[in-house]
């Protein structure tokens, strides 16, 4: 297995075992759908479908690379996909596939835009979306029919034969795409040498052996699922348990049970799934169902809630959930993935805050659980190996523990570029600015919210500027007076969507019609569902000193003037 010991054996993503393992009868994948008989798929039919796949793109003229995007439904084509193209050398990206919930010329609008500055090569959809992407964009796009006449099926013997040379470790292996409610085109290109880092300093930290099974229901555009549900288990030759998001979303409880008739060992969830399970779960869905074979559930992608660790503990603890078995990890796309990682068969360490003095004076004072500003932080556990981690003040200064600063991080496993965007500058002298808030106790990083404006709404990153965009056109608001941000959600473990508008008038009727409008438009395009939204008069939105509109202070006023 890559570990940090062997990890001079490694030289690309190539060599992974599913790829490359003498026996060739263990599960690669199984896959799960509803209504729908388990797949499982050795490393032999692995081999054989990523090598057909690679054929087909062959024969299709894509080159060494070339950037391919590859926008299906989640499904086994679309990982064959991924790892064909990493086989021909090509450059592979995953990207959010159009759902019922987008707009689909916004979606196209989107995508051409992508196209436009990535110079991607080829689109790999569906069949029946092909010829609608066709029309939008300027590359070329494929669906699964055309790559299948050019695939080569009868012998694994054609995997070498399709790697005209090694790839160069230092290459560019696949982009992430930032997952932004629209505009999603901040490419974070990723090499082998990179990603193999990342890999084998997280398999130490989480102490991976081949015994584990990796279950997810994570989407693979997100660096969560691509990595640690997706990347992880097929480089280390371990089976991954996959199943769809959408699946997952409307029957939580697939997950258990996958868990229970798989012997899962690893799982990440982002925080608001906590919730979704402890409360959507059914007492007879999870009767009989034991998760004692879990190490660890791994908490990432959102801010850690206490609460929400709690409820799910409480949930599920006849199934065998213990709270050492409760992990945490920060993660981000910049880095591969994994920043940090709490230590496996320990509790996450906690800390009992004064919330008043890290809201106000922006430092994290200790005091007791009674106290009456007391807040529990959940640590985020330590760096792995090969990463380090600074808290800065607005200087450029490290700061010293317990005061907060903005995150910074230097690491063997960063990206080497956002791809093609020479006017994003990443790194401060080495160093990667995350954006986010925390402090350090020792070795234990705190992550306490963004320094930007992110918005997280149920495991999906919100920007607020797209929002407003959106609500900025709806007739009747006052083009440049609107503003959006989030709004923390106690009981789902998440943070709600808020908007705030001027209009022009101040008719009762009118002003619910435009209410309607401006819920039903960011619904439209962007896929995500306001929760309130408060219509005001002309000079009620505050700005800064340079003009803009100020969130923090216009949400500090909204929550004064409706009493929350």
């Amino acid at each position: 297995m890559l570990t940090l010991a062997t990890r001079p054996s490694f030289h690309t993503l190539l060599d992974a075992l599913a790829l490359t393992a003498v026996d060739p009868t263990p599960p690669a994948i199984i896959y799960l759908q509803t209504d729908s008989p388990p797949q499982t798929i050795s490393r032999e039919m692995f081999r054989r479908a990523v090598t057909g796949y690679a054929s087909g793109l062959r024969g299709l003229g894509i080159q060494p690379g070339e950037l391919v995007i590859i926008a299906h439904t989640q499904n086994l084509e679309s990982i064959y996909a991924f790892w064909g193209a990493l086989l021909i050398g090509a450059v592979p990206s995953m990207f959010p596939t159009l759902t019922e919930k987008l707009d689909a010329d916004v979606y196209m609008q989107h995508m051409a835009e992508l196209v436009r500055l990535s110079a991607v090569k080829a689109v790999l959809t569906t069949d029946e979306f092909a010829p609608q992407l066709q029309t939008a964009v300027t590359c070329l796009v494929y669906g699964s029919k055309e790559i299948g006449r050019l695939e080569i099926r009868d012998s694994i013997s054609n995997l070498q034969s399709l790697v005209s040379q090694s790839p160069d470790p230092q290459s560019i292996a696949f982009l992430q795409h930032s997952s932004g409610t629209t505009g999603m085109q901040k490419g974070v290109a990723l090499t082998h040498t990179a990603v193999l880092n990342q890999l084998a300093a997280y398999s130490d930290a989480l102490h991976l052996h081949a015994q584990d099974v990796i279950v997810s229901w994570l989407p693979l555009y997100h660096d969560m699922g691509l990595i640690a549900g997706f990347l992880l288990p097929l480089v280390q030759g371990i089976p991954l348990v996959l199943m769809s998001p959408f699946d997952w979303v409307s029957h939580p409880a697939l997950l258990l049970r996958a868990i229970h008739d798989y012997q899962g060992t690893l799982c990440w969830l982002p925080n608001f799934a906590y919730n979704h399970c402890a409360r959507r779960i059914r007492a007879r869905d999870k009767e009989g169902l034991s998760l004692a074979s879990m190490r660890l559930f791994i908490n990432c992608s959102e801010p850690v809630r206490y609460d929400s660790h709690q409820l799910f503990l409480a949930a599920f603890a006849e199934n065998g959930i213990r709270p050492e078995i409760l992990g945490v990890s920060y993660a981000m796309a910049e880095n591969t993935f994994a920043v940090t990682q709490t230590v496996p068969g320990r509790t996450a360490v906690l800390d009992t805050i004064d919330e008043q003095s890290l809201t106000h004076k922006q430092y994290a004072q200790p005091v007791a659980a009674d106290h009456p500003q007391a807040a529990v932080k959940v640590s985020c556990g330590p760096v792995i190996a090969g990463t380090e981690v600074a808290v800065w003040d607005a200087d450029g200064r490290t700061l010293p523990d317990r005061c907060v600063g903005e995150i910074a991080i230097r690491s063997n496993c960063m990206l080497t570029e956002y791809y093609r965007r020479p006017d994003l500058r990443p790194f401060v002298n080495g160093w990667y600015k995350t954006g986010d808030k925390g402090y350090m106790v020792g070795d234990q990083v705190f992550v306490i919210g963004r320094a930007k404006d992110l918005i997280i709404n149920a495991g999906k990153n919100v920007y607020p500027q797209d929002i407003e965009a959106i609500v900025n056109d709806v007739p009747g608001v006052h083009a440049g007076r609107a503003v959006c941000f989030g709004v923390p959600d106690e009981k789902e473990g998440t943070e709600l969507i808020a908007v705030v508008a001027e209009v022009k008038t101040d008719d009762p009727a009118e002003r619910k019609e435009i209410n309607k409008v401006i819920r039903q438009e960011v619904a439209r395009q962007s896929g995500v569902s306001v929760s309130f939204v408060h219509l005001v008069g002309p000079h009620w939105l505050l700005k800064t000193s340079s003009g803009k509109i100020a969130r923090a202070a216009n949400r500090e006023k909204w929550q004064a003037e409706i009493g929350n």
